[in-house]
């Protein structure tokens, strides 16, 4: 074997190997640092790389429809607990009512006592329905609705469309309602619900009932048990609506939360780094690059030995 100086092939071998071990050693540390098995467009197919960012894309689009579902969710449970209350109030108008006129014993006084709270309790109800989570109205408060149950033609002024899935207005969907309050407090002279909103003047019983546009009620002769059996009856309607749209909301949700799950155990299988792999590749890259060194070294000792040879 020849002795040169100029052009030392075993410095230039060791060298190339140790610019190796030295790069896997640092992908090593990098994907044991970031928990990845690539960072941009390193140690990565473009393909894989390309899966991911879509994955990732999705789940974040989830992540706001999973807001979104949640937001809905609360906003209905919201306006269950006034639709409670009102319909708590309601009980308590039929109450005075029968109060007012099965009562031998009762003075005038005593009637008109009934009829006062009777009055405040409608203005209890006028305030319910402008009730706002957030600035937005629980109710819709649309003139000239009428209030029909089990019908769907009111739902353009109350309808709320929820997405569900990551495709946006492209994906599924579910429908929720601002409840037609106003509607439901108007009832015709019989306890029909189908007057519109506004209908009923509260001076006659004949007139029908609007507890919440209509005259405040001064004297309970002009109202009915019927007309108020109606509102409540309304009331019960609107809160059956809005546990339906809870439970659809509920299934989304779990439906959005199962596939959020599986997604990102989909893109950990593309882009996760294996611990256990990459912690053994440390120790063996760290070793072979400290040999890399090494030899590195013994072999610029050739020189040396030419050195030698020249004394």
């Amino acid at each position: 074997m020849s002795l040169t100086i100029s052009n030392n092939g075993a410095v230039s071998t060791a060298s190339m190997n140790l610019g190796k071990n030295q790069a896997k050693l640092q992908q090593s540390i990098q994907r044991l640092s970031s928990g990845k098995k690539f960072a941009g467009a390193s140690g990565g197919d473009s393909g894989s790389i390309s899966v991911a960012m879509r994955l990732n894309s999705s789940l974040s689009r989830l992540s706001g429809a999973q807001s979104n579902v949640a937001n809905s969710i609360s906003f209905l449970e919201y306006q269950d607990g006034i639709l409670e209350t009102s319909a708590n109030i309601v009980g308590r108008m039929t109450e005075l009512k029968g109060l007012a006129v099965s009562d031998p014993l009762k003075s005038a006084d005593d009637l008109s006592s009934y009829a006062t709270e009777f009055g405040d309790l409608q203005d209890q109800l006028k305030e319910l329905r402008l009730s706002q989570i957030n600035g937005v109205s629980v109710f819709s408060n649309t003139d000239g609705v009428t209030f029909n149950k089990g019908s769907t033609a009111d739902g353009d002024f109350s309808k709320i469309t929820v997405y569900t899935s990551s495709k946006g207005s492209e994906g599924t969907s579910a429908v929720i309602h601002r409840s037609l309050f106003k509607a439901a407090m108007s009832v015709g002279a019989d306890g029909s619900s189908n007057v519109a909103a506004g209908a009923g003047d509260n001076t006659d019983s004949a007139q029908g009932l609007d507890l919440v546009q209509g005259a405040k009620v001064t004297d309970l002769a002009n109202v009915t048990l019927e007309q108020l059996e109606g509102v409540l009856d309304n009331v019960i309607w609107l809160r059956g609506q809005t546990s339906a749209g809870l439970s659809q909301l509920s299934f989304a949700r779990d439906s959005i939360s199962v596939e959020k799950i599986n997604m990102a155990a989909a893109l950990g299988r593309i882009e996760d780094a294996d611990i256990a792999e990459e912690s053994a590749n440390l120790a063996k890259y760290s070793i072979l690059m400290q040999a890399s060194a090494a030899m590195v070294a013994q072999a610029n000792q050739q020189s040396q030995v030419a050195l030698t040879l020249l004394r």
